[in-house]
């Protein structure tokens, strides 16, 4: 399936999550072995890619995410400014 994209970034949100993984005191790898007890099968090297803007991200995969590194979808998306403490 052919995909629109304006960039040649595939998700908006990559920036972000690496920030607020990096907050979290999480490596890539820690990220993927939590999102795998969520029965959310991200390998190590998908992060990257999803940190880097060069792979997309499923819905499933966003909502671990933000529950793993405990931040809204809105900071995700940007739509709120900062990382609640």
């Amino acid at each position: 399936m052919k995909r629109i994209i304006e960039s040649d970034k595939q998700n908006i949100i990559g920036a972000r999550i690496k920030e607020a993984r990096i907050k979290a005191g999480l490596s890539q790898k820690e990220l993927s072995e939590k999102l795998e007890l969520m029965a959310v099968y991200t390998c190590r090297g998908s992060v990257s890619r999803i940190e880097t803007g060069n792979r997309a991200v499923t819905d499933i995969e966003i909502d671990a995410i933000s529950k793993v590194l405990k931040v809204s979808l809105d900071y995700l998306f940007g739509r709120e400014n900062s990382i609640k403490e």
